[in-house]
């Protein structure tokens, strides 16, 4: 699934073509994806302008002027790509409709907007902007890792007195939003931190420390476009490239990259999910 850098890859590709500019006609094609569609979706859409597009988590925002936000996740294998740009940005003209489109937004200044999702775990739904932080799927986050909210105090007092692995705690959503088992490996195996490790039982200094690491873990995954692994796909169609520079991640039995460091690279599952990192280097 999607993190918190592809997500906001696919933000940012998708702003040009659809900040201030109004949908001329969406196109729904089927009833639902992971659950129903809003109640006239089709209508609510059409005609609107896109006042802003923003990033909560792993949730795309879309601000419409009529008082609206319609959220967007694109599950396990969404995509959300644009073509036809008449700013130039993207060089694809229109493709021909593919089985899996099921919303096509076609924006008046000439691009469209396709949502393509084969397995169909994605969502989209419409809230009323103003309130929509009380969405059931916003409620509950954490505060935004990239955000002033995510800083060294609030996590040592989040994870004081915790006995789930930090690892757990770090997929917490409601301790932190956006994270996922990617970036968490990749930013515990910067931090010298075990996965196995009990959150409660980890020094403050330690702890703290870990804020800019996964600041910079995310900040620098987003520079590369993100992480494509399988379905991932930017804006404009092409792959991520951060799976290229993974220390730990998927890398089971290879040589550990911190100079001097003799160790090889593990995996344990936690949880259900894998956990990639270096029994020598991590404690």
């Amino acid at each position: 699934m999607p993190e918190l850098p592809e997500v906001e890859t696919v933000r940012r590709g998708l702003a040009p073509a659809m900040e201030g500019a109004v949908i001329a006609r969406a196109e729904v094609n089927r009833p639902d994806l992971r659950w129903p569609f809003p109640e006239r979706m089709t209508e609510r859409l059409t005609g609107a302008r896109v006042e802003r597009l923003r990033r909560r988590s792993k949730y795309i925002l879309a601000d419409l002027d009529t008082g609206e936000t319609l959220l967007i996740h694109l599950g396990m294998s969404g995509r959300m790509t644009v073509s036809g740009d008449p700013l130039g940005q993207f060089v694809h003209e229109h493709p021909a409709a593919q089985k899996h489109d099921h919303v096509v937004l076609h924006m008046a200044n000439g691009s469209r907007i396709t949502f393509n999702d084969p397995r169909r775990f994605g969502a989209m739904d419409l809230m009323p902007t103003d309130t929509c932080e009380t969405h059931k799927l916003l409620t509950v986050l954490g505060p935004e890792p990239l955000g002033n909210a995510f800083h060294e105090e609030y996590l040592v007092e989040r994870f004081r007195g915790r006995n789930t692995p930090v690892k757990a705690a770090l997929l917490d959503q409601g301790i932190v939003a956006g994270l996922g088992n990617i970036y968490v490996c990749e930013a515990l195996y910067r931090a010298r931190i075990s996965p196995r490790r009990k959150a409660g039982r980890i020094a403050a200094a330690r702890v703290a420390a870990l804020v800019p690491v996964i600041r910079q873990v995310l900040m620098d995954a987003i520079e590369a476009g993100g992480s494509s692994l399988r379905d991932f796909r930017q804006a404009d169609g092409e792959l991520g490239y951060f799976q290229h520079r993974f220390d730990v991640y998927g890398r089971e039995g290879q040589p550990c990259r911190t100079p001097g460091c003799t160790g090889v690279v593990a995996r344990l599952v936690q949880s259900g999910r894998s956990s990639f990192y270096c029994p020598r280097c991590q404690r």
